[in-house]
């Protein structure tokens, strides 16, 4: 069964790559030096952290929890800071992307191994 730390070492790790990924877009193609260095340091970080939950819980649900809540939140990071709209069509698929994560979390056995 995974532990309270496991799960807290896959949130750091999802923190992690979403802090890089938002310094990305204001790397300017890794021309500006500081956003260059926060997004490589924070995917440094980001498979670091990931590296410890995936020796607990299958690698398809790690990745799969770690992706749709990053795809998530790296969303709502672009629509409150950098003003990106969404549409419908976007804010349902985010639904169902969420949805699919506590799925996994809630109902799946592969959870617990």
């Amino acid at each position: 069964m995974p532990t309270l730390a496991t799960y807290a070492l896959l949130a750091a790790a999802i923190c992690a790559e979403v802090i890089a990924t938002t310094a990305l877009a204001r790397s300017d193609s890794f021309s500006r030096l500081w956003p260059s260095v926060v997004t490589v340091v924070g995917y440094a970080l980001a498979f670091y952290f990931l590296s410890f939950p995936i020796r607990v819980l299958p690698t398809g649900i790690i990745y799969a929890i770690w992706s749709g809540l990053g795809v998530v939140l790296i969303t709502l990071v672009a629509w409150l800071w950098a003003g990106e709209r969404l549409d419908l069509p976007a804010t349902i698929g985010l639904g169902l992307i969420v949805a699919g994560v506590v799925v996994i979390n809630v109902f799946s056995d592969a959870v617990r191994h």
